[in-house]
This record gives structure tokens, C-alpha cells and sequence, in this order.
């Protein structure tokens, strides 16, 4: 089968491009800005024209989305997750053989969800900030396009290359630098909210299910329980073998009534004293219902939390 992937230098799409590229059963062509893509193109810049006539070149039988942007100005993750996806699915709907579409999307299209429950693909998106509202405005042009399309709504992803502004990627290197300088504490950020955390690597192994299938629409990707992430953070600490210290910055904001005990988590973990920025709307809780993913892929998370973090931090340990 022929496959064409996008965004493969992400910290997702380098995940998907080695679980694709070890299938002797695909074809796999890299489309992207960098070098060393297979095919060359910016798809928040190029016209969906261009786009068609290198798909009428590769001929895939489906195309794999993982481009996009977490980091950035609103215009510029507007470009990244809303424009480029509008231009993935013009060209395809003009390419002479149009393609199946998996597409990743994210849990921050849900924003404010209840506290206690799973969210299901038919829970109403809320998001609370750019970086969601981008997200999901990808995801409707994606349902809205006709094409035969499915969007991985991924959640909280963890795992080996995960970025250096992430919670966990923000918490390596300050629990490396704490170890190097014998610094007897590590800021953070709040930490009493509730993720649901998911391999990077299990993901990848979604998005081949996804491809491989017929399924359509919606289909969230996590582990399917919710974890504290001040839990999850103590993994992660003593992977590391850190015997002081997490520092955690406390921030009292508005919540919904019924998330009235749980503060809000930031995007990125504090190692210093935090400038002023703004508070966006708490999110206290996230959950993934997995039912779809299992009955329609025959997936599952299968990556312990503790494995995940315990690779985050050898990662970070290693780095010269």
C-alpha cells in the first residue's frame, strides 16, 4: 500500500515514519519542508494545486497528516493546524485518484470537559485556547471535506523525543540540571490536575490501524484512565533517582463549579520564577473514552506510564 506522510520531522511524525517504514507491506513517501523529506513542500505556504500534482505523481492510497503546530502566535498555529489542513484536503479532493485521509487531531478540542467521566467522540468541542480552536478547526475541515477521512483525536502524549517545552520535557532536563548542580529542588507548574497519558509509540501504532481500516470520523486515542499529573511527575522523578524536591507553583483562578478543587496546568513547566502571562481557562481533567478506537481499529494503549516516563528520562540522561 502507498503512503504518503506529512510532518514526519514532528514529535508524533518521526514515531509514525518508523512504525510506517518497517511495514514491508507499505510504500512509504515523506513529504515536508526539510531536507530530508522525499518531496519538498510547505504545506501552510503551498497551493493545494502544487499539492495535487505531486499526489497525481506518488498515486498514495492514503495520506497521513501528523504536520501541524503545539507552540507559537495564533496566526501561526492558524497557518499550521487550520490552513495547511484545508490545503491537504483541497488537493486530494483535485488529485485524479483522491486518497483516504488519516488525520491527527487532539484531545484540546474538547477543552472544559465534566470532572470523573470519559468524553466521548460525541461530547460537543469546547476548546479554551488558540492552540484547541486551531486543532479542531482542522478537524471540521477534515469531516467537512467528503473525503474518506478519519481524525486521531490524540491526547496527552508522552515518551521518548517528546519536546524540550513540554510538562515532561521541561521536568527531564530540570531534574538533570537539579542532579548535575545537587540543586535540592525542581519548580513546576500546578500539578493537581488530571491527564490521560499515551505512548508516543502506541499512538503510531493507532495511526497504522487507522490507515490499514475503514473507519471514519472521530476516534480518540488515549490510554483511557486519568492520572494526576502530579503522579505521573513522581515517575518520572524517580526514574531519575531525584531525592528532593518538586517545587509546585500555585495559581488561584475561576473555575467551573464542578471543577471547583482542581487548578488549572499550563502547557510548560516552570524552572524559574514565571513571568506574567496570561490565565487561560482551566482544563482540570481530561479522560479519553476508547471504546471506538477498540471496536473499530483494534487498538489499544499498551505502554505503561511508567515505561514511557522511565524513557523520557534515559533520553535525557544520555543527551551530551
Amino acid at each position: 500500500m502507498r503512503v504518503l506522510l506529512l510532518g514526519a520531522g514532528g514529535y508524533i511524525g518521526r514515531r509514525v515514519a518508523d512504525r510506517l517504514l518497517v511495514d514491508r507491506d507499505l510504500q512509504v513517501t515523506v513529504l515536508g519542508r526539510r531536507d530530508s523529506a522525499d518531496i519538498r513542500f510547505d504545506l501552510a505556504a503551498g497551493s493545494p494545486g502544487a499539492l495535487a500534482r505531486f499526489l497525481d505523481a506518488v498515486a498514495p492510497q492514503v495520506v497521513v497528516n501528523c504536520a501541524g503546530a503545539t507552540y507559537g502566535t495564533s496566526r501561526a498555529l492558524v497557518r499550521a493546524n487550520a490552513l495547511a489542513v484545508a490545503t491537504v484536503c483541497e488537493a486530494i479532493r483535485r488529485s485524479r485518484e483522491p486518497a483516504r485521509l488519516v488525520h491527527i487531531g487532539s484531545a484540546a478540542e474538547y477543552g472544559s470537559v465534566p470532572v470523573g467521566a470519559p468524553v466521548a467522540e460525541s461530547a460537543e468541542p469546547r476548546p479554551v485556547g488558540p492552540y484547541g480552536v486551531s486543532k479542531l478547526a482542522g478537524t471540521e475541515l477534515v469531516l467537512s471535506s467528503g473525503l474518506d477521512a478519519a481524525v486521531l483525536r490524540v491526547f496527552d502524549v508522552v515518551g521518548p523525543g517528546t519536546p524540550a517545552a513540554s510538562l515532561f520535557g521541561r521536568l527531564a532536563e530540570g531534574l538533570r540540571r537539579a542532579l548535575e548542580q545537587q540543586e535540592s529542588q525542581v519548580r513546576m507548574p500546578d500539578l493537581s490536575p488530571f491527564r490521560d497519558f499515551v505512548d508516543v509509540r502506541d499512538v503510531a501504532h493507532a495511526v497504522l490501524a487507522a490507515a490499514v481500516s475503514a473507519a471514519t470520523g472521530v476516534i480518540n486515542i488515549g490510554s483511557g484512565h486519568a492520572v494526576r499529573a502530579r503522579e505521573a511527575a513522581e515517575l518520572l522523578v524517580r526514574a531519575a533517582g531525584f531525592e528532593g524536591a518538586l517545587s509546585e507553583e500555585i495559581r488561584t483562578v475561576a473555575l467551573p463549579a464542578q471543577a471547583a478543587a482542581e487548578p488549572p496546568l499550563s502547557g510548560a513547566a516552570v524552572l524559574a520564577p514565571p513571568e506574567p502571562r496570561p490565565v487561560v481557562e482551566p482544563v482540570p481533567w481530561r479522560q479519553a473514552d476508547v471504546r471506538t478506537a477498540r471496536e473499530r481499529l483494534g487498538w489499544r494503549a499498551q505502554t505503561p506510564l511508567e515505561e514511557s516516563l522511565g524513557d523520557v528520562w534515559l533520553e535525557t540522561a544520555c543527551r551530551v
